[in-house]
Formats: structure tokens, sequence, C-alpha cells
């Protein structure tokens, strides 16, 4: 119904700002010479904007009409006999249904090509889960192995140390599994975002609480504006993809000294950025590092691959409507950047 309306409206707009350039031809240059050439034109706009021929074909009709009772002698007067109308009616429709043949071609085209890119997607996620999971699994396999096997000789210290790294990679397989049922849940349209309006302050305090509860040493520089805000989003999930982000810089940003949080707010957009001044990311992982192809700032971490993390990011920011960028400036380090509409729209 919608599809229907909004072709109906792109129709109906274009060819009343058809008619009105046509008047305008009329009494400012005193000729009706050019007068075909803008419902052609009309014609072929309504049938690359619009889906399928109906509207354009339908358009063309109307154009025809309202060219011959309108901008044609007899003015006022529908005549079928003059020649020009006949020819400009078969331009019409000629040109609809070759527009409209090309335009549903190149439709097809782009949803194919957004399938397959759906598909190269799930495979560099496969590809990131298999690495993922292999190295914690790995990690707590062995560290469970030596506790069993040696656990006379230990003593509580040793095993202790042990016991906390076998919690640490159990925690992070946990948040790894909770990033692929969002992911899989957002791409395939399984889930509707639960929008509320919420305030900024209180956004950032809760991601602040779930980072410090993984990183209780990490200081995070906070800045954002004193007035209230708040943005229509899922809670939810843009604090995952916040905690994602920072969890990123963490572990990858080698070096880093400083990791800052910051939130700028315009009339129509509020953009979060979280940069740290760690070892940057090259050029080739920018490239891909929101299709779960890799995408860490160091590339000799050997422990967790942010693939799949800022995949789900990058997803969960699409299903808002907004964007998502990366960078690393040439005075080093990482900038993680998004933006949400101040307005709910987004993408269900």
């Amino acid at each position: 119904m919608l599809k229907i309306i909004k072709n109906t409206l792109i129709s109906l707009s274009i060819l009343a700002i058809a008619f009105g350039i046509c008047l305008f031809i009329q009494n400012v240059f005193l000729t009706e010479t050019l007068i075909p050439a803008v419902f052609v034109l009309a014609v072929f706009l309504i049938a690359f904007f619009t889906e399928g021929y109906i509207y354009g074909i339908i358009s063309a009709l109307f154009s025809v009409l309202i060219f011959n009772f309108v901008f044609s002698l007899p003015f006022f007067k529908f005549d079928f006999t003059i020649p020009e109308n006949i020819i400009s009616a078969v331009i019409m429709i000629i040109v609809t249904i070759i527009t409209g043949a090309l335009t549903t071609q190149i439709k097809r085209q782009e949803a194919i090509k957004a399938e397959s890119e759906k598909e190269r997607m799930r495979a560099n996620l496969l590809r990131a889960v298999s690495h993922d999971l292999r190295t914690p699994l790995t990690t707590i396999y062995g560290a469970s192995s030596t506790i069993l096997d040696n656990f006379d000789i230990f003593s509580k210290e040793q095993k202790i140390t042990l016991l906390k790294g076998i919690r640490e990679d159990s925690q992070w397989l946990t948040r790894m599994v909770e990033n692929l049922l969002s992911v899989t849940k957002l791409d395939g349209g399984k889930v509707k975002l639960l929008m509320n309006s919420v305030p900024l302050e209180e956004l950032i305090d809760s991601v602040l609480r779930k980072f410090r509860k993984r990183y209780p040493e990490q200081e995070v520089i906070i800045d954002i504006p004193d007035e209230f805000i708040s943005i229509p989003m899922d809670a939810l999930l843009i604090e995952q993809v916040l905690v994602n982000i920072l969890d990123n810089a963490v572990e990858h940003a080698e070096g880093m000294t400083e990791l800052r949080l910051r939130v700028k707010v315009d009339e129509k957009r509020t953009t979060f950025e979280i940069s740290d001044n760690g070892c940057g990311i090259d050029a080739e992982r920018l490239k891909t590092i929101f299709t779960g192809c890799g995408g860490g700032t160091a590339p000799t971490d050997t422990k967790i691959n942010s693939g799949i993390g800022l995949s789900v990011c990058a997803t969960i920011i699409k299903a808002h409507g907004g964007e998502i960028f990366a960078e690393s400036p040439k005075n080093g380090g990482a900038v993680f950047s998004f933006s949400l509409n101040n307005e709910e729209n987004c993408d269900e």
C-alpha cells in the first residue's frame, strides 16, 4: 500500500511540474513546439522513479490527454485526428516501455548485488567465527586440563590464575554469542527495533557501567553536551555498539594511553565518536573492518578478532537508519564514529 501511494505521489508531482512548465512556455514564449518534449521527459522520469510499467503508461496516456486538451488546437477540445498528437502518444508509450524495462533490469541487478554482498558478509562472519571460537576454547581446554592433571601439585594461587583465565575467556565467548545473535536476527529481519526516546546521559552511564565491569582500570574520557538530550533508539543495541567499540580499542589499540567517548549533536543527527591514541589501523584492514573479515587495530593480535563485534555494530547502526565510519588519522590512533537521527527514522 505504501509503495502504491509513493509511486502515485511521484507520478502526480512530476506531471504537475511538467504541466506548470508547459503553461510557462505557452504564455511566455507563445509556442507549443517544446511542450511535447516536456511531457516526454516527464514520462521518462516517472518510468524511471516508479516501479514497474503501469505508472509510466498511465502517465503517458494522461500526458497525451493534457497536451491534446490544453496545449493543441483546437484548445480545450479533444481531437485525436491530428498526426502530431498521435505521434506524441506513440513516442511517450515507447519511452515508458523502454525506460520501465531498463529500470526494472537495473533494480533486479541491484537486488542480486545486494544479496551477493549479504552472502559475502555471511561467509566472512563464518570465517571470523571459526577463528574467534577456536582460540578461547583452546585456551579454556588447555587451562582446565592443566588444573586437572596437576591439581595436587599446583598452589592455590596458580589454580586461581588459571581459573581467572577460563572465566575471562568464557565471558568473552558469551559476548561473542550475543553479538552473533544480534547480527543474524537483524540481518534476517526477525527482530524489530524497540525504539524509545532515551536520555543521552542515561545511555552513557549504562555503557560505562558495563564497560568498567570488564576493564575496571581503563579510564574513558567523556565529552558530551551539558544540555538535556533525548534520542530515539533501541537502547540495548546502541549500548552494545558503544561497548563493542570500546572493547575493540582496549583489546587491539596497542600502546593506547587515552580512550575518549565524545558526543556531538546538531539539528538532525547525534554523532558518537570513540577515539584512541593507540597503534592505529592499517589501510587494508579499514576497507573490510565492518564486514566480519578482521577488524582489530593491531594486526598481531592472537586472542580476539574484532570482526564479529564491529560487523554487529555496522548492522545495528544500519537498522537504525544511521551510518558508521572508521578512520586512522595520520598522527596515530583510531576513530570510530556513527550517527543516529534525532527523529525516529529507521529500517525495520
